[in-house]
């Protein structure tokens, strides 16, 4: 089985077994995700880099759990997003992010264990992190577009009704 589908089965027996136990294998890949964006957002200048067995045993997570940690961060690294179906334990990974971009994703991925972590606040003022979050609330925002009723002047200028004037033309 690749280091991927180990991935996407992540924490299945568990489930299989009882919802608590499934509970509890999530909440503990979600520490270990935690503390390695804590490391990473600790030594911003740092840029991490290796294969997914050499940076998964640096952080405590086994090849498919640091598979998903970069399939978490992937979306923000600046070189473009890897193909995970593909890699291995000898794939080479560099976590060289965006900041601003890494934020995003995590207020995107409803993840307020990350985006509240307080290595942010040395990183993105409180105004920058506010500005982010405005422009992500705006990028979710849908606006109803009105439907062009019957009675309402005809949209290409003609001054009739609309329904006297284009509304059989189409």
């Amino acid at each position: 089985m690749s280091l991927h589908e180990q991935w996407e089965n992540y924490g299945e027996e568990a489930k299989a077994r009882s919802t608590e136990e499934y509970k509890k294998v999530v909440e503990k890949y979600l520490t270990k995700e935690r503390n390695v964006y804590a490391s990473l957002l600790s030594h911003p200048d740092q840029i991490v880099e290796g294969t997914i067995s050499e940076l998964g045993a640096k952080y405590g997570m086994n090849d498919y759990e640091f598979l998903g940690f970069v399939d978490g961060i992937n979306e923000s690294l600046v070189d473009g997003p890897y193909e995970l179906k593909d890699m291995v334990g000898d794939s080479y990974v560099k976590l060289n992010y965006d900041l601003k971009k890494l934020y995003w994703n995590m207020l995107d991925a409803k993840a307020d264990w990350l985006y509240t972590l307080k290595e942010w606040d040395s990183l993105l003022t409180d105004i920058e992190k506010a500005q982010i979050k405005r422009d992500y609330n705006k990028s979710k925002t849908m606006t109803k577009i009105k439907k062009q009723g019957r009675n309402d002047p005809c949209s290409c200028g003609s001054g009739l009704k609309y329904k006297n004037c284009c509304l059989n033309k189409k």
